[in-house]
């Protein structure tokens, strides 16, 4: 009976191990499979996402290609432009000349204006005694280099007034677009509540928008009445953040900066060359104070150059070296920036 036993326990375990060994070998290939699959779906998840990795990252560098080549060539295009316009502004007509002036005057008014300045000019000559052989020199300045000064005067005055109120007007702009109002919306508020003459171009803006032109055409124009870089800076700026997209409100803060930084290096290289001006100024009235103090006290040691033919061509000579002197020291004083 125990050997019975001992038998049916023998047979026993040995089929809990064949089973056992036969459930391991179906079920264990099956997990190994399992496994594997799952491994495999590991990699190609993984793999699948590296793609997707590595194509964000082409896609990133291509969007970053071609907007680099964008601007490139938006830069490129407005560099044509402007350097049209810079040979168009070097010589304007002088229609233009009137209107960067802020002169209502038309072309024919300054004609007429030249003409009566050339008469009283050579009226005075008349009145004062002169030979008459200056006489025609005399009106000629009169009627063509009198009356084109005056319009460069305004013109310049004009320029130096704009580049005060510049800066603060591009960041009352740059405070109008932060605040959330758009870009037009802050050059109408510059239109109507800055000063002279800044109210005036940027009114042209407004009214250019108003028959149909765009922001930034219209600001490409400002430089045609306002015949300066920093004109021409903010339309480049605009043309560029219109066409390449970009925070407005960061560039037009950083052109604003760098005009700030522009004046105060204009102001600073005046402050320097202060000197060069004084000596200028002291050379060109040496003669003069000499010829005075030697009229004074010994008339007749300078008379003949005044009552002489010879004299006469002393001094115009004399003249002409010391205007061709002064311009060049001006020409060196007169650093751009």
């Amino acid at each position: 009976m125990a050997g019975l036993d001992a038998s049916i326990l023998s047979i026993s375990a040995f089929a809990a191990v064949s089973a056992g060994a036969l459930a391991y070998a179906v079920l264990g290939g099956r997990i190994a499979a399992e496994q594997s699959l799952e491994k495999r779906k590991q990699l190609v998840k993984r793999s699948d996402s590296e793609r997707a990795m590595a194509k964000s990252t082409r896609d990133r560098v291509s969007e970053t290609a071609k907007r680099r080549k964008s601007v490139q060539e938006t830069v490129k295009e407005l560099e044509q432009r402007q350097k049209v316009k810079d040979r168009a502004l070097r010589r304007p007509p002088l229609r233009i000349q009137l209107r960067q002036a802020g002169m209502q005057t038309s072309v024919e008014g300054f004609y007429i204006y030249s003409a009566i300045s050339g008469l009283i000019v050579a009226a005075a000559i008349v009145v004062v005694g002169a030979p008459l052989v200056v006489l025609p020199a005399g009106a000629l300045a009169g009627a063509v280099g009198l009356p084109r000064w005056f319009v460069a005067f305004k013109r310049k005055r004009r320029m130096t007034r704009f580049l005060e109120e510049f800066p603060n007007a591009l960041d009352i702009v740059v405070r109008a677009i932060r605040s959330g109002l758009p870009l037009h919306d802050g050059i109408r508020l510059i239109a109507l509540e800055s000063p002279e003459p800044v109210r005036g171009e940027f009114r042209r803006i407004v009214e250019a928008q108003q028959i149909g032109l765009s922001i930034p055409d219209a600001a490409s124009r400002m430089q045609e009445t306002m015949p300066c870089p920093e004109a021409g800076f903010f339309g480049v700026v605009i043309q560029i953040q219109n066409q390449a997209g970009g925070n407005i409100s960061e560039a037009l803060d950083n052109l604003s900066r760098v005009l700030r930084d522009r004046k105060r290096m204009k102001a600073k290289i005046k402050a320097l060359s202060m000197e060069v001006k004084v000596s200028a100024v002291i050379i060109g009235a040496l003669p003069f104070v000499v010829a005075t103090l030697v009229m004074m006290l010994n008339p007749g040691y300078i008379l003949p150059l005044f009552l002489t033919s010879t004299g006469n061509v002393i001094l115009a000579g004399a003249g002409i070296w010391m205007a061709i002197g002064l311009l060049v020291m001006r020409q060196m004083m007169n650093l751009k920036v």
